[in-house]
């Protein structure tokens, strides 16, 4: 299993700024969908056609506690991807191209068929242990 963050797009920039260097933080982030792992560069097994293909932006609400939440419920409609089960999701700086930013797995498979509408209804992601 190889879901989380980044190494080299996230993880290595956020601890280099410990030691000094700095680091651009993305002006936004997208979801992608995916019917497995995405694999270490988030390219895997991705969800097709013109819909099912396509990352949605995400807003975030406010870091706390070593965590960060989704707001919103980004949305798929008129899915074109065939029928597949959707198991997984990848965070990236671009609708297209960019830098793969994590993924993780839903919490169960959704299975969809064309014409149907997929959202995602929550996203989290945390950074543990946090010093008490």
């Amino acid at each position: 299993m190889t879901t989380g963050i980044s190494g080299t797009n996230l993880a290595n920039k956020w601890l280099d700024m410990i030691g000094g260097t700095a680091f651009t933080a993305p002006a936004a982030s997208y979801a992608g969908l995916h019917t497995a792992d995405p694999g270490a560069s988030g390219t895997t097994s991705p969800c097709t056609g013109a819909v099912g293909g396509s990352r949605k932006a995400v807003a975030w609400a406010a870091s706390s506690g070593g965590s960060k939440a989704m707001t919103g419920t980004p949305s798929w409609a008129s899915w074109d991807g065939g029928s597949v089960t959707i198991s997984h999701i990848s965070a990236w700086d671009a609708s297209s191209a960019g830098n793969f930013l994590f993924s993780g797995a839903l919490a169960a498979g959704q299975a969809i068929t064309n014409g149907a509408t997929f959202n995602l209804t929550s996203l989290s992601i945390a950074l543990t242990p946090i010093a008490a």
